[in-house]
């Protein structure tokens, strides 16, 4: 059983040291290509592939889908973060959009609550109220250098929450692997959308040109440490449970301060800092109340 956790525990922490390294590959094009094109470009090459597997592993059967309006649900928000925090990582410290979009726990409590009617705890709301305090003192330094393009991590996280909240719906509707390749297709098709919907737009950032070949080499990788990473993740929370797997997210947060350090000479100041860490704290507690919530109640 130690073996066990600490296995499923070394495979989280993979799969979020993953997504760091895309976050920090996407940051290392800024100039070369438009975060919108360069999601759109990852996840093309990625669901493409993902498809192939999919195929061979399920047939056609395996792209079935049921609930499809709740499947464009989840590419949306997919399409959504990827666009908004891609962008975010280009023009800020890669930390601190970071720290912002791990407001996601909150914003899915709130949304779930609006769109779906899951009762609202009094733990999510002082978490909520606490985190986006916390994503305040974040934003106030990045507000005064970017004005409210500062925002975009925060989007990220209400793509996100929309993501979650789309998978409950769906949960059991098909293998793991199909409801990924099935919002990654609707992810691609928002994602091609918003990059027209960019380079029309007259945003000199947004243009969309050819790009370098290194651009697509790395989105290229991107694909794949993507793809890894969830698979990494999915198979830590099927060995050791998603209650044990939650508070490994915030290892992200720590390789995307040390990314940022070693390789863009960012250093956080203490406000950001601080920030960061009444959102994390907002986060554990609200993974605490719900494991409170869940344990069984013993009688005297």
């Amino acid at each position: 059983m130690r073996n066990q956790t600490r296995d499923g525990l070394l495979l989280a922490l993979g799969g979020f040291a993953f997504l760091s390294t895309g976050d920090t590959l996407v940051k290392s094009m800024t100039g070369l290509w438009p975060g919108p094109a360069i999601a759109a470009l990852r996840y093309v090459i990625g669901t493409l592939g993902l498809s192939a597997l999919l195929y061979w592993r399920e047939g056609w059967g395996g792209f079935r889908m049921e609930r499809m309006g709740w499947h464009a649900v989840r590419g949306f928000g997919v399409a959504f973060s990827a666009t908004t925090f891609f962008t975010a990582v280009q023009i800020m410290p890669i930390a601190e959009a970071t720290a912002i979009s791990f407001t996601s726990p909150m914003v899915t409590a709130l949304l779930a609550a609006a769109l779906i009617g899951e009762p609202m705890r009094r733990e999510t709301w002082i978490a909520s109220l606490v985190a986006f305090a916390g994503v305040l003192i974040v934003l106030r330094p990045n507000f005064a250098v970017i004005g409210p393009a500062a925002m975009l991590p925060l989007f990220a996280a209400v793509g996100m929450a929309l993501l979650i909240i789309g998978n409950r719906a769906v949960l059991g509707r098909g293998s793991a692997l199909s409801m990924q390749v099935n919002v990654a297709i609707f992810a691609t098709l928002f994602l091609v959308l918003f990059t027209l919907i960019g380079h029309f737009s007259g945003i000199a950032m947004l243009h969309v040109g050819p790009p370098p070949w290194s651009v697509v080499a790395k989105s290229a990788i991107i694909a794949v440490t993507g793809s890894t990473a969830h698979a990494l993740i999915y198979f830590a929370t099927s060995r050791i449970g998603a209650a044990t797997v939650a508070p490994m997210t915030y290892f992200q947060l720590i390789m995307a301060g040390f990314y940022g350090w070693l390789l863009f000479h960012e250093q956080p100041d203490a406000t950001a800092l601080l920030g960061a860490g009444i959102i994390i704290s907002a986060g554990l507690y609200l993974w605490r109340a719900g494991q409170m919530k869940d344990e069984p109640q013993g009688t005297e």
